[in-house]
């Protein structure tokens, strides 16, 4: 609790100044991480509740002041002329008199069945539970920024495989052209090929409308404007044998019990709740307060010192004052019943958190292994493709095939290539996704 409050302290001290910050945009390529850092600290529901704990450390703060007497002090003066009371003989006389009035006052809670020590305890719960929410968020949006950064590499290499089949074919089609000159093909194989070539060039206006559509997505996701210079520096992201943790679903859902944020808050949940039911329960118990109070007052029409006169008036009181709950109408017993169905409420909430951290990871689990398993079965079947393509190419050169059938061999391959590109990325996320649920550091690298 100490480590939460201190939190706190430095969350008050810095967290006025950082809103008041205009929105944080790059200065040049975006690594991973700096994109992470901009958007968390752009977001503004993360701000929302950020502002929000403070405004629950200052409920905080006057919860901790109950424990204390208060105290106030006051003073009035007036003039009054005609027939009026005389405040010093609190008789009617016709004059005019001013007079000056001083007061204190003091007042302090003896028992209260435990309320301002429950309420305090409640607050530090909620705040640290807010803590743990703020947390929660921080997650979700870097998993948000993770997912559009790598759909941006992914869309880059997509590319980058459209750019290649385009030149292929321009290639293909230059020496056709040649061959159809001397005679040595038919003109249909060069009316095909430009129907390829075409059509390569409509796939590689499309993958480049995609790549700045995700782009635009991960721009949007840092809350940044987004412009047509706005680039990320492309990690070198590769697969080997090692890269598939070895723990069950069923251990890594241990394992994050302990660590997500989102079920420690849930946890506090219950026992905030726990102390509603403490307070619902204190108004069958009396209470007790005692109070102080100090006056004096001058009257202007006596020949007595200003200072003697406040002296001679000077008055002091205390009391206690006692209540004692009887009847309530039946009020403690319908809130004490409230207090308890909100706990089982909180409860419930408690086990929900758990059943779809689970359900999120036993599905995590099973989409990173089927993953695997579509880029094991992408690289195998690439390297098929690439030797039939190269045996296509070879004979389509030699005039052994025509060009329908070069275009085949091209389009499965190119297909391939691209089936391998989308599963790598998707494996590699699925199991960035595992790896955070590990409470392992997510980067790219």
């Amino acid at each position: 609790m100490k480590k939460t409050l201190l939190s706190l302290a430095f969350l008050a001290g810095l967290g006025f100044s950082s809103f008041a910050q205009e929105t944080v945009t790059p200065t040049g390529p975006l690594d991973l991480e700096t994109a992470v850092s901009i958007a968390l600290e752009n977001n503004l529901t993360l701000k929302r509740s950020e502002l929000n704990q403070l405004s629950n450390e200052a409920t905080l703060l006057q919860n901790q002041g109950a424990r204390y007497p208060s105290l106030t002090a006051g003073g009035s003066t007036n003039f009054n002329w005609g027939r009026s009371i005389n405040p010093a003989t609190n008789l009617f006389e016709t004059q005019r008199i001013g007079n000056i009035n001083l007061n204190a006052s003091s007042n302090a809670t003896i028992f209260n069945a435990g309320r301002i020590n429950n309420t305090i305890k409640q607050t530090k719960t909620l705040l640290e539970q807010g803590l743990y929410n703020i947390e929660s968020t921080k997650n979700t949006i870097t998993l948000n920024v993770i997912n559009n950064y790598i759909n941006v590499v992914f869309n880059q290499e997509q590319v980058k495989i459209a750019e290649n089949q385009l030149k292929t074919t321009q290639e293909q089609l230059d020496r056709t052209i040649k061959l159809v000159e001397a005679g040595s093909l038919p003109y249909s194989d060069q009316l095909d090929l430009q129907s390829q070539l075409a059509t390569n060039n409509v796939d590689l206006i499309n993958a480049k409308a995609t790549l700045n559509n995700s782009m635009l997505t991960l721009a949007q996701s840092l809350q940044i404007p987004y412009t047509p210079d706005f680039q990320i520096q492309r990690p070198e992201l590769s697969v080997d044998d090692t890269f598939m943790i070895s723990e069950s679903s069923s251990t890594i859902y241990s394992t994050a019990l302990e660590t997500m944020p989102e079920i420690k808050a849930a946890a506090l949940g219950v026992q905030s709740a726990e102390y509603d039911i403490k307070l619902a329960k204190a108004g069958y118990y009396p209470t007790l307060g005692i109070g102080a109070n100090l006056g004096t007052n001058y009257v202007d029409i006596y020949e007595e010192k200003f200072a003697d006169q406040l002296d001679f008036n000077f008055s002091q009181s205390v009391g206690i004052q006692l209540s004692i709950p009887i009847f309530s109408r039946l009020s403690n017993k319908a809130n004490v019943q409230r207090a308890n169905v909100q706990k089982r409420l909180a409860e419930v909430a408690e086990l929900e958190a758990k059943n779809q951290l689970r359900q999120d990871i036993e599905t995590a689990f099973t989409n990173a292994l089927a993953s695997e398993q579509s880029y094991q079965a992408s690289l195998s079947r690439i390297e098929s493709l690439e030797e039939s393509f190269r045996i296509a190419k070879q004979r389509f050169e030699l005039g052994a095939i025509n060009s329908v059938d070069f275009q085949v061999a091209q389009n499965n391959l190119f297909s391939a290539q691209s089936q391998l590109v989308y599963d790598k990325y998707t494996y590699i996320f699925r199991v960035k996704v595992l790896d955070f649920y590990l409470g392992n550091p997510i980067n790219l690298n």
